[in-house]
């Protein structure tokens, strides 16, 4: 079920999404969905630890990494970053403009791994990732934020096919202006600030009805301005993808 609603999301967006199996197989994409291995992306081929469809194990391992969201769902919004990182980043016009806000992703990898899982993330993490995760590398910190994208877009436009009404709400939010934005004259800057402004109401009420069950906040992030930013620039490469 995870698998077909991303997929579904990607053709929304116009992306390619090309079976590496039967369609494409230099360019494709693919998915193994194995027990007892490391979730991540390799060449197109999305490999997914499978044990994590167990509600008790996936809590397990969210609480043993201190994340306040893990979902299978998740996980592959956010290796799908890395595999458009790869085709539509790479290379081309868009590098400059995403090591300007993302950082220079050519510095050592595993090297800013280990010294994550060893040290933790900057204390200041908050005021400028989408996560404590996005904090490693500037690759992690592209597929955070390009999974949090689908996150909104997608639970947005399921508010919108049921006809909820949540500007009608009077709520305590304090709405984004240009700017937090990287670009403020970019053409799209008001269309996607009130995408982003939906996106925090929506939250709220969610929030709200979440702890009214006694469950934790279904929205467990807050975003600076740098994480707009940065969200802003995954809303600009798909509406020029999509156009």
């Amino acid at each position: 079920m995870a698998k077909r609603r991303l997929i579904s999301s990607l053709l929304a967006f116009g992306l390619p999404v090309a079976s590496r199996v039967s369609e494409d197989p230099q360019n494709g994409l693919a998915f193994d969905l194995l027990r007892g291995v490391m979730t991540g992306h390799a060449n197109g081929i999305i490999t997914l630890n499978i044990e994590e469809a167990e509600d008790s194990i996936r809590e397990r391992v969210r609480v043993e990494f201190h994340e306040p969201y893990r979902t299978l769902l998740g996980h592959l919004r956010h290796e799908t970053g890395h595999y458009y990182w790869d085709r539509l980043i790479a290379g081309s016009t868009w590098l400059e403009p995403f090591r300007a806000l993302f950082g220079d992703e050519t510095v050592d990898y595993q090297g800013a791994l280990q010294n994550h899982y060893q040290q933790g993330p900057p204390p200041n993490w908050p005021e400028h990732f989408v996560s404590a995760y996005a904090s490693v590398h500037p690759w992690e910190d592209w597929a955070e934020t390009w999974a949090h994208y689908l996150h909104l877009v997608d639970t947005l436009e399921t508010a919108s096919s049921f006809r909820l009404a949540i500007d009608a709400v009077e709520l305590p939010f304090e709405s984004f202006e240009t700017d937090s934005l990287a670009q403020p004259e970019a053409p799209n800057a008001v269309e996607f600030l009130e995408l982003l402004n939906a996106w925090g109401r929506v939250t709220v009420v969610l929030n709200e009805l979440s702890r009214s069950m006694g469950l934790p906040d279904f929205y467990p992030f807050v975003l600076s301005r740098d994480a707009v930013a940065k969200l802003h620039f995954v809303h600009t490469l798909l509406t020029s993808v999509h156009s």
